[in-house]
């Protein structure tokens, strides 16, 4: 994995902590929650507080993550909002930690002037030992209060001022007024300064989770469907009608159409449906030849289509369907047939705009896994699983392409791939190339309306 973290392709954004001060405030926060602390002076942390160089000392990737369920989180600054979530259990998790932090910026960033905040993703499922449980989780509320109870002094003291004012005797109340007085000197003035953080719940309807081998929960749509990535005959006891795994293609297929989940991407509005569909083919033309032990270092686009003529013979089914494609887009070709059974038939789709977007992005990315930059946008944890099984001509050559031309404009290629509403993470702001970098030199062809 040494050719990702150095490009900042894996542990990339994290937030560095190497302050004497933050570093005694994330051990305050580690012992709170977890009752153990870190010998490290310099580490990184995700958006949560998790530390890659603390799980590798702990021999534990899971510390603020028990069983996998109940996510703790560690905050030293607001910034961790842009950071990414290793080690994600579930699709949802970072979108909550994300939408907590702007929601309570302010009062995160008085809190965290002085104190590191820890809390928790709470529901009422504290151990998920079957599949079954899953469906247990319905929401997910947040708690969160800094090492020494800030917010819930602050909230008490707000009280007791209510009940001076609002009693007549109060004026007479020593007891009170000491009471009061002490507590501010530890919670500033919350008249002024209000610490309260909002009250967050968030439903759990569809979502993604890692747990048993990865599984795709569909409940809050017209036709609800569990979809899991290995054998569906492992999870008969689902408490739900349909279940699906990655082999039922047409059953797949038709729950994303019914329930109006998908779209082709040469329907799509706003994207060049023949670069993208250029560049997927390019993908499937490097997977064949890296196969056959060529050398892909700093392979360019002419030496891919010279590497596809070499082995046109071996180009596999979704090459040709989606070379079929672009013929009847770019060459008034006749329409291709391509069912759902056919390899190529997931390649040719994206979610449409809706608030499951990513999450049907990354169920298109772990059936179409020669597209390897879909899968490292839409999906990184099935993305790393599947770098660590590759040869190293192939590992050269994706880390080379999506150094070269997805690092330089994220925000851009996203918005060139999937539209304006479907980010899969904190853009970074950069001078934006034209679409020809973003996605592949075909971007000055037209396609036919």
């Amino acid at each position: 994995m040494h050719r990702l973290i150095e490009k900042g392709l894996m542990f990339g954004n994290l937030i560095r902590v190497d302050s004497p001060v933050l570093v005694e405030r994330y051990n305050r926060a580690l012992k709170h929650l977890t009752g153990r602390k870190t010998s490290q002076n310099m580490f990184h942390i995700d958006i949560s507080g998790f530390s890659p160089e603390i799980g590798e000392e702990f021999g534990d990737d899971l510390y603020l993550n028990h069983a996998g369920v109940n996510r703790q989180f560690i905050l030293l600054t607001t910034e961790q909002a842009t950071a990414p979530l290793l080690n994600a259990k579930f699709s949802t998790a970072r979108s909550i930690l994300k939408q907590f932090i702007n929601e309570n910026r302010s009062e995160l960033f008085a809190l965290t002037a002085r104190d590191a905040v820890a809390g928790e993703l709470v529901n009422s499922v504290y151990l998920v030992d079957s599949p079954a449980r899953l469906f247990d989780i319905r929401k997910v509320r947040i708690e969160a209060d800094t090492t020494s109870g800030t917010v819930a002094m602050a909230d008490k003291l707000g009280q007791m001022i209510d009940r001076f004012k609002s009693e007549q005797d109060a004026w007479f109340d020593d007891v009170l007024i000491a009471d009061m007085i002490g507590m501010a000197k530890k919670t500033g003035d919350v008249v002024r300064n209000p610490v309260r953080l909002k009250q967050m719940e968030f439903d759990q309807d569809n979502y993604w989770t890692d747990l048993f081998g990865g599984m795709y929960l569909f409940r809050g749509v017209e036709h609800p469907a569990a979809i899991v990535a290995s054998d569906k005959d492992d999870f008969d006891d689902l408490p739900i009608r349909f279940t699906f795994d990655l082999r039922d293609r047409s059953a797949i297929a038709k729950f994303l159409s019914i329930n109006d989940l998908v779209e082709p991407i040469i329907d799509a509005r706003g994207v060049d449906a023949a670069a993208i569909l250029h560049q997927k083919m390019d993908f499937i033309v490097m997977e064949v030849a890296a196969a056959m032990d060529e050398n892909l270092a700093g392979a360019t686009r002419r030496d891919l289509r010279r590497l596809g003529r070499q082995y046109a013979k071996k180009l596999p089914e979704a090459w040709q369907g989606l070379a079929a494609l672009l013929r009847w887009a770019e060459e008034d070709g006749p329409w291709p047939k391509i069912t759902s059974e056919h390899p190529a038939y997931f390649y040719t789709l994206r979610a449409k705009p809706h608030a499951d977007a990513d999450l049907v992005n990354m169920l298109l990315a772990e059936l179409t896994p020669l597209d390897i930059r879909q899968l490292f946008i839409c999906h990184k944890e099935v993305f790393y699983r599947a770098y660590a099984t590759w040869p190293d001509e192939k590992r050269a050559y994706v880390v080379d392409f999506l150094d070269r031309e997805y690092q330089v404009d994220k925000a851009g290629t996203r918005q060139a791939l999937y539209g304006l509403e479907a980010p899969m993470e904190e853009p970074r702001p950069r001078a934006q190339p034209d679409l020809i970098t973003r996605v592949g030199p075909w971007g000055a062809l037209g396609r036919r309306s």
